[in-house]
């Protein structure tokens, strides 16, 4: 029996051991979900045993445990680090998912549940794909080392730490991360580029309490009225950027690809049907697909202060607030933009607000020369698993830790995903379009066995 039949042959089993994973709520961002968490690390870790791992352990970080296995078994084969998580986003709110979050349920070709998409689903595949090797050959076809996380969605703190201090154990050939989505429906992508983050927040203090705005305003400065005013300042007409320096480093990006990004199968129809907003806005001189991929942002993410209670309360607030980030792309390096930033935002505010500025988290940004071989055998593969040729494109998103193990290894980072778009990952009705899920099996395994003549 050849791999594509074996798998085929297995559905219902697979669907049914994904359903069991998608049940465990392993929410990281909640104590109360402590147990789940531990429990679902555990089921990762049987599963990897079952799967054909002799070496996995559970790892015990100042938060929540990492899952490593190994399998070494293929002298002279190429060495693969895939990388996933199994935490996921909180649930809430829990009345607008059209059936429970951790109470899987299949709807129309679909399969609904927290962290089908956002990873559950996607690192189900990678483990259904080397348990099917391993049942059909005996053995693995390359070298595997797993990392599955658990704190994914709060930071990833733990993660760097354990890669910081075990660099020749987790030494590899390549990156393999299953955590991103494909172009489209029927269009299997590998993403190339991923845009690095800053997030930023901000306190504006203005009277020392707050004041009654009857008896006071007029005279007295409001800190939201400041906040809300030097937000207004931080984009132009054309909608770019306003803190200088903040393009200076922007990595050109040829004419050659800005072509072949903007050929890809993508509708602006679809893009505004899944968005639904009025009208659209963005960098002038760029198409909506360079906005999103190539081109730097500066996003006011919330808002708040005052009153904001039932009914009416007239007051100055004391305090505003704010978050908001920046999303970076090749050369741009984060704590100079944040630097920049702050100093901008400073010379904007005016005297009648002490201001704190904290940078909360830095990313950068990354990029693959996709031209690579690693990176052909990646589309082969998907070729095979969903019968279409595979597209190369970059992503908006960021995912830090990619930046962070191509530095640190030096090697290719090679991003498959098998979401979609519109899949509602971190939002209430979740979900993952099964034949995605079950091609997915199919091209991650062929990629696997690809690799060993690569």
């Amino acid at each position: 029996m050849n791999l594509t039949e074996f798998i085929e042959g297995r559905r219902d089993q697979h669907l049914a051991e994904l359903l069991e994973f998608l049940r465990i709520p392993s929410v990281s961002a909640k104590s109360e979900n402590k147990p789940d968490i531990e429990r679902a690390a555990q089921w990762v870790a049987d599963h990897l045993r079952v799967a054909g791992f002799k070496t996995v352990e559970i790892v015990p970080t100042n938060l929540h445990p990492l899952v490593y296995a190994e399998s070494l078994e293929a002298p002279g084969k190429p060495t693969v680090l895939f990388y996933g998580h199994y935490d996921v986003q909180p649930a809430e709110p829990l009345e607008l998912w059209t059936s429970p979050a951790f109470e899987p349920q299949s709807r129309d070709g679909n399969l609904f549940g927290r962290g089908t998409a956002d990873d559950k689903g996607q690192v189900h595949i990678h483990l259904k794909a080397l348990e099917s090797l391993h049942q059909l050959h005996g053995k693995f076809p390359v070298n595997i080392k797993v990392l599955i996380e658990g704190e994914e969605e709060v930071g990833s703190v733990s993660l760097w730490d354990y890669v910081q201090n075990n660099k020749e154990k987790l030494k590899a050939d390549a990156l393999l991360v299953s955590d991103t989505a494909m172009l489209g429906r029927g269009v299997p992508s590998i993403t190339y580029a991923l845009r690095g983050l800053d997030y930023y927040q901000i306190e504006l203090t203005g009277p020392v309490r707050d004041l009654h705005s009857g008896v006071y305003g007029g005279a007295v400065p409001n800190p939201l009225t400041v906040l809300t005013e030097l937000f207004a300042k931080l984009h132009d007409k054309n909608f770019r950027v306003t803190v200088p320096g903040f393009y200076d480093d922007v990595a050109k990006v040829s004419a050659t690809e800005r072509k072949a990004l903007n050929k890809l199968p993508w509708k602006v129809k679809d893009f505004e049907r899944a968005v639904g907003a009025p009208a659209y806005v963005g960098e002038k001189g760029f198409t909506i697909v360079e906005r999103l991929w190539i081109r730097p942002t500066l996003e006011l993410n919330g808002i708040w202060g005052g009153y904001q209670g039932e009914g009416t309360k007239t007051v100055i607030p004391s305090k505003a607030y704010a978050k908001f980030s920046t999303r970076l792309v090749p050369d741009q390096n984060p704590r100079k933009i944040a630097k920049l930033v702050e100093a901008h935002i400073r010379k904007l505010l005016p005297k009648t607000v002490h201001c704190k500025f904290e940078v909360l988290s830095t990313g950068k940004p990354w990029a693959a020369a996709y031209q690579a071989p690693i990176f052909q055998v990646a589309q082969e593969a998907l070729q095979k698993g969903f019968g279409k040729k595979a597209v190369f494109i970059r992503e908006g998103g960021s995912i830090p830790f990619v930046a962070q193990m191509h530095d640190t290894f030096k090697v290719p980072c090679v991003l498959i995903g098998f979401g979609l778009p519109d899949e509602n990952a971190h939002a209430p009705d979740e979900h993952i379009f099964l034949e995605n899920y079950f091609s997915g099996i199919k091209a991650i395994a062929h990629f696997y066995q690809d690799l060993a003549s690569l």
